[in-house]
């Protein structure tokens, strides 16, 4: 597998607004990326051109050395996945009818393989039977990592491009904790990239190998989590009064709010 994901000049104009100002990235399989910035930076859409779910008007995107337009739908869905941060659906359906979603291409005897390993892995087999409107938004976000993973499921384990767009904003500190711990530890196998939106900072700063920072529409950081996480950079970004740590016991620093 090719296991690079590059944006080329990649940016987005609608009208005379800039939206996102042309950037180069590379994202690369075996590694945890964190996109972070202010409110209205530019997160979401960047997340939706780098998935190839929004079309850019300067530059391209290449998975696995391909434009996306290139690609056939079913063959891409197997490599790319995508957890948009709203998930609602139209009508009635089961938890395990939506993680069946990322699968429906499949057998029924290797869904239901699938679906055993994949639930497991994430400890939701209790939200199952249940119906999906019914659960409460941190369930759902649980139900739809199921989904996404069960798409990239090959051979025991995920593979292929994993795209999260805040997918622990409604998750108690527990499950913030698992969700990440996991998707961390599944990227060490090589075969994984995940990029996820992140509001919290210090959640970016224990997960991340790279952390990319947009700040109204540009990217103004591309790095680890010490070259990026400065209280001076931090600072000029949010306009937020906060201190930059690092405890001696931990490998990667804290954020804190100045009182």
């Amino acid at each position: 597998m090719h296991k690079t994901l590059t944006a080329r000049q990649l940016g987005l104009q609608i009208g005379s607004r800039t939206l996102i100002t042309p950037l180069d990235l590379k994202l690369e399989l075996g590694e945890f990326v964190t996109i972070m910035g202010p409110n209205g930076a530019g997160k979401s859409t960047l997340l939706r051109l780098l998935t190839g779910f929004l079309s850019a008007t300067e530059g391209e995107c290449l998975l696995a050395g391909k434009p996306y337009v290139q690609w056939d739908r079913s063959q891409l869905a197997s490599q790319r996945a995508v957890m948009r941060q709203h998930n609602q659906l139209a009508f009635a359906m089961s938890a395990e009818e939506v993680i069946l979603l990322g699968i429906s291409q499949y057998a029924t005897r290797r869904q239901r393989t699938i679906l055993e390993q994949v639930v497991a892995l994430i400890g939701c087999q209790a939200l199952c039977d249940r119906n999906y409107a019914t659960l409460s938004g941190g369930e759902q976000q649980q139900i739809q990592l199921a989904r996404v993973l069960a798409q990239l499921w090959k051979d025991d384990e995920p593979e292929g491009w994993l795209f999260l767009d805040e997918p622990t904003s409604a998750l108690d500190l527990f499950h913030q904790q698992h969700l990440l711990r996991l998707l961390h530890r599944l990227t060490r196998n090589g075969k994984l990239m995940v990029c996820a939106v992140l509001h919290d900072v210090n959640l970016a700063a224990t997960w991340s190998d790279r952390i990319v920072v947009m700040r109204q529409g540009a990217l103004v950081a591309d790095g680890s989590v010490q070259q990026v996480l400065t209280e001076s950079q931090l600072t000029a970004w949010y306009q937020a009064e906060l201190s930059v740590i690092q405890p001696a016991s931990s490998s990667h620093p804290i954020v804190l709010l100045n009182k």
